[in-house]
């Protein structure tokens, strides 16, 4: 009894031992105020070792994953779009395709140069576009055309300028496309319609020859100042192809004694028509089109007008400079009277305003 009455003390007094309040030895001090142990714990921050690499990712990626994946990465968060969309950008950031302390890029990422592009150029811009289909650049011809009622222009002739033309209708019959283009025709304007109403009846085979004869072509149409401009211009599109490789469309506005249209409109109300028929076919081709008139009517109507639209201009007796004062054109009709192998009457003759390499870059940026 003695003995077991012994071993409860000393099992007593070690557990009062363990209870015990805390002494000078268990106070940590700030300064002069001392704190308890907690409390100090709270105001002095922990520091704490850097996390090798190794320990994150092997809880998140197997140890021989995290070297190949590591590059792809790379190309999917700094190369740009991910393709396959939305999806596949989700799935790469799955735990199982990531790596833990990757470093970001030092450079800005290539996907974000954008490369600098060149303005295009002013005349450029503001020109028809046409023959944007084809490839390559046709070949200019050199002018062999007489004329049977040749006019002295004094300093600036025809001939001054390289590229040469022609313009046609039912009147000149049958033609040999491959012939006229070798005599220096690289472009011909055909006439396909007048009014409302009328077609010309060789307009779809010209349209088609002359095409496959290497030339630039495009219709111009007669306006008739008895109908609407709304109606003529419904017309000229119903039976114009919209051809990306053609010339832009020509509205040719003139008095003509021997229309049954006798009508001599204000120059406000011809400027109006005008207006809503080229509007329409600028919608429908896509193309400004050209103004050709003779110099009466010019006087009359168009003096001033129209500043930004080119004009094709006829003056066969003397240089469009004199006949139409400041006014700037790209084509100029200088005869209504030419001559040339592959047509058996005679033809209109004209010139366009500038260098081969002008008339590429006008006529199709450099193409066919």
């Amino acid at each position: 009894m003695r003995l077991k009455l012994v071993s409860s003390i000393l099992i007593g007094c070690l557990v009062l031992a363990g209870c015990r309040s805390s002494g000078p030895d268990d106070v940590l001090t700030i300064g002069s105020r001392p704190l308890p142990q907690a409390a100090a714990v709270a105001a002095v921050p922990q520091q704490q070792g850097p996390v090798p690499l190794s320990d994150v990712t092997a809880s998140i990626v197997p140890p021989a994953a995290v070297e190949t994946s590591q590059p792809h990465q790379d190309a999917l968060a700094w190369a740009g779009p991910v393709p396959g969309g939305a999806a596949m950008a989700t799935s790469t950031m799955t735990p199982s395709g990531m790596t833990a302390g990757m470093p970001l890029p030092n450079e800005r990422p290539v996907a974000m140069l954008a490369p600098v592009v060149p303005p295009i150029p002013q005349d450029l811009q503001d020109a028809p576009r046409a023959r944007s289909g084809s490839a390559g650049r046709s070949r200019i011809y050199s002018h062999r055309f007489k004329d049977a009622k040749p006019i002295n222009f004094g300093k600036t002739k025809p001939r001054d300028y390289p590229v040469h033309g022609v313009d046609v209708s039912r009147w000149q019959g049958e033609i040999d496309w491959a012939k006229l283009r070798s005599q220096g025709a690289n472009f011909v304007y055909i006439k396909a319609t007048d009014g409302g109403d009328h077609l010309d009846p060789m307009f779809k085979k010209n349209w088609k020859r002359s095409d496959d004869a290497g030339l630039k072509r495009g219709a111009y149409h007669f306006f008739y100042w008895c109908r609407t401009a709304g109606e003529q211009a419904d017309w000229f599109i119903r039976n114009v192809p919209r051809d990306p490789d053609a010339l832009p469309p020509v509205i040719d506005v003139e008095y003509n004694g021997e229309s049954s249209c006798k009508r001599r409109l204000s120059p406000e109300t011809v400027r109006e028509k005008m207006q809503v028929f080229m509007d329409k076919l600028e919608r429908h081709y896509g193309q400004r089109p050209v103004i050709y008139t003779a110099p009466d009517f010019y006087k009359d109507n168009l003096r001033n007008a129209f500043l930004d639209y080119p004009f094709w201009l006829r003056a066969v007796a003397q240089h469009p400079s004199k006949v139409y004062p400041g006014r700037k054109w790209i084509f100029w009709q200088y005869s209504g009277s030419g001559l040339s192998h592959g047509v058996k009457e005679k033809i209109d003759l004209n010139v366009f305003h500038g260098s081969e390499e002008l008339w590429h870059r006008w006529s199709g940026r450099g193409a066919s």
